[in-house]
């Protein structure tokens, strides 16, 4: 048989694998920052673009996409191409998609701290960003495939599964929740609203962590562990098993991030059934990553790279039997807008992907430099200082998580909050604060090691240069199932129907559960006295999604007596109908805000969003001061920003439109009317006018101020409802 030669592109792995480094590094140091800034509230005082709002963004999308993602792309090119037995099919496509990867990431880097957000969970950048995700991701699917069907190999691995299953299934998602109608070059509103936008924001949210730091990195696994331990996949019929079920069962899970929330029962139960079916392939998959290393456990003890991989497949099988569990409805009522989902969240990427990402990363260098890793000892330094990390990061986020609960649902004797102010709870988990940042100080250390280590590795060894192979090439035969071959069988010589079938077992549970809630009007019962924002009330809310405020704030009011107790009347669905996007967040460092409108007058918002520690003993919540820099706010695209929510089906008049800039000085006005009641907000501001004119500067009038803007929007909020006062 006639061998062919060809070099394998071992090139645009070692880029993927050096923006791999990069970008844990950048990302792990923004997520520590944001760990210290619980404890220094105003460590970047004044700073706009380094407030915790607008890093928490950059941290995720940097650990999620950069990291993660590059790690997944350099794995992927690196194992692809020796599963086809064939070079990628363009070395352009390759170049493209790495570049304009990194472009897009830092575009993300720079428009998120800025604060150009939809305030998405895992998809903030906005629109342009959006469609440039796309573009590329469609170039990485393109290149992928194209290698397929140039491939040596009859038989598609296991692992190509996975790759085929999540480039489909992330631009399906992706796609699907990016669809907004622009405004500007970089703001734009979603097309969904309220409780729809929940359900495909989550729809989103879950599959994204499935589809993006779970199945490629089980195709990952499924690689790179038999490799590393020399020894065969423990079931082929596990695998089978494990890929369909896994990914036609993610896809329904959706809906247990919005349990006792205003979306319908039905869809929230649907969640929670599919949740729990989850559990089985999910520990198929660690169970037969785990048994690979059969007879290799000896190896374990010496070799560092499997040592990663063990607690890697560990903290995957530990956070995918939390997770269904967390869907319980019991379990969920405690552990929801807690810091236990901090935890939760923090074992699956610390352990699940930055192990697997370590391991692969000691293994693969070596092997494309052609020599020894610098230092065994290093690698072994850095594994016990990260685990040791991860287990001082989640073990306090547990315990904060369970006394956060406990303290919000205490009730007195008499009937009454025993915490009724919601600042008692947050003093109470400080040390645990600290110890997370202690945790989260040894794991970016570790990192520090691996860099070190593999620089040290790649200045000693041989340039990484194209490998040389040689393999025959594939003969054809028929196209229809063999004599006693089975289906799947056959199936893995199918590329076309292989991503076909997966794509449809991906489609099915969004389809069921996404389109009724669009479509069939009972499922959000309007509120006659639910009207949409004022002119003033909409830049305020654009000004809240800007500085990240959904991050710390919730606005859902679950059907608890202590939630109705604390925070008013529980949500409706009907509330969020005019909600271009939805705003009912994740997790609470702060209170629930869905009935703050009234709460308080308007010198209290203003005195707290100046110094929240002036207002709230004890807070940790950062001031917000250049919300009242003597800067006016833009207001130049009021008109059209209601023209589009005119689009998307918001009743706001041509006659109100034509007046909005109108309607906003009559209510900045009155508030400032409003701040002028206290004697100390009028000196404060007659100095500060003095100054100016004094300097020579044009003096901005308080009422056309941003913090004028966000207290009309915060003092909305709830006041369509009957609030118990």
């Amino acid at each position: 048989m006639e061998m062919q030669q060809f070099y394998y592109d071992n090139k645009i792995v070692k880029k993927f694998i050096y923006a791999t480094i990069v970008f844990g590094v950048v990302g792990m140091t923004v997520g520590l920052t944001l760990a210290f800034m619980f404890l220094f509230p105003n460590m970047t005082d004044g700073i706009s673009w380094l407030s915790f709002g607008r890093l928490r963004p950059l941290h995720t999308n940097a650990v999620i996409f950069a990291f993660v993602g590059n790690a997944f792309f350099a794995g992927m090119y690196y194992s692809l191409q020796r599963l086809l037995k064939a070079r990628m099919y363009s070395d352009f496509l390759s170049t493209l998609h790495f570049w304009g990867w990194q472009l897009i990431i830092v575009a993300a880097a720079i428009t998120l701290p800025l604060g150009y957000s939809s305030s998405k969970e895992y998809a903030e950048l906005e629109w342009p960003i959006d469609i440039a995700i796309a573009l590329i991701w469609v170039v990485m699917g393109i290149n992928m495939i194209g290698t397929i069907f140039k491939r040596r190999e009859r038989h598609l691995y296991v692992a190509i599964w996975f790759y085929l299953a999540t480039f489909v299934t992330v631009a399906v998602l992706h796609i699907f929740n990016s669809l907004a109608i622009p405004v500007s070059a970089m703001k734009s509103y979603s097309v969904y609203a309220g409780v729809q936008d929940a359900l495909v924001q989550w729809w989103y949210g879950h599959n994204a962590v499935a589809f993006f730091l779970t199945t490629p990195f089980l195709g990952l696994m499924y690689y790179f562990i038999p490799k590393a331990a020399n020894r065969p996949v423990y079931s082929y019929r596990l695998s089978i098993v494990h890929f369909w079920s896994l990914i036609f069962l993610y896809i329904w899970a959706g809906p247990h991030h919005l349990l006792y929330s205003a979306l319908p029962n039905w869809a929230q139960n649907l969640g929670v059934v599919f949740s729990i079916m989850l559990l089985a392939p999910s520990w198929g998959g660690m169970i037969n990553g785990l048994l690979t290393l059969r007879g290799a456990w000896d190896k374990v003890r010496t070799e560092p790279v499997l040592k990663y991989f063990v607690v890697a497949i560990t903290g995957y099988g530990m956070a995918t039997f939390e997770g269904p569990m967390l869907s319980l409805k019991n379990v969920n009522a405690i552990a929801h807008f807690t810091d236990w989902i901090i935890a939760h969240v923090h074992v699956g990427a610390l352990a699940w992907n930055g192990f697997m990402a370590f391991g692969i990363i000691y293994w693969l260098v070596p092997r494309m430099s052609k020599g020894p890793l610098y230092s065994l000892k290093l690698a072994n330094v850095h594994f016990w200082i990260g685990t040791i990390g991860i287990i001082l990061y989640t073990l306090p986020m547990y315990v904060a998580g369970f006394l956060q609960a406990s303290m919000w649902k205490q009730f007195n004797p008499d009937g009454t909050l025993t915490y009724g102010n919601f600042l008692e709870t947050v003093t109470q988990i400080i040390p645990m604060y600290w110890m997370r940042a202690a945790g989260g100080t040894l794991y970016i250390t570790g990192m520090f090691v691996l860099v070190f280590n593999i620089y040290k590795t790649i200045r000693a060894n041989n340039v990484i240069e194209d490998e040389l192979a040689e393999a025959p090439a594939l003969e054809r035969i028929s196209s229809t199932r063999l004599r006693g071959e089975k289906f799947h069988t056959w199936l893995e010589r199918k590329p076309v129907q292989l991503t076909i079938l997966a794509t449809v077992a991906i489609l099915i549970g969004g389809v069921i559960q996404i389109v009724p809630t669009i479509m069939v009007k009972s499922n959000i019962p309007t509120i006659a006295s639910v009207k949409p924002y004022s002119p003033l009330e909409l830049e305020g809310r654009d000004l809240y999604i800007r500085e990240g405020c959904v991050g710390c704030h919730s606005q859902m009011v679950r059907p608890f007596r202590s939630e109705v107790e604390r925070y008013g009347p529980q949500s409706k669905a009907g509330e969020f109908v005019y909600d271009h996007p939805f705003l009912w967040g994740s997790k609470r460092t702060g209170p629930d805000l869905l009935r703050v409108g009234g709460k308080y007058n308007d010198n209290w918002h203003f005195n707290h969003m100046w110094n929240p520690q002036s207002t709230s003993s004890g807070s940790i919540m950062p001031g917000y001061k250049w919300l009242f820099d003597n800067e006016a706010l833009d207001i130049t695209n009021i008109e059209d920003k209601m023209k589009v929510m005119q689009t998307l089906g918001v009743p706001y008049t041509d006659a109100e439109v034509a007046n909005a800039k109108n309607a906003i000085k009559a209510q900045s006005l009155t508030i400032e009317e409003n701040l002028k009641a206290d004697p100390d907000f009028v000196k404060s501001y007659d100095e500060s006018k003095k100054r100016a004119l004094a300097k020579g500067e044009t003096f901005v009038p308080m009422q056309d101020r941003e913090i004028v803007a966000l207290i009309a929007y915060i003092q909305r909020l709830g006041t369509d409802i009957k609030v118990k006062k």
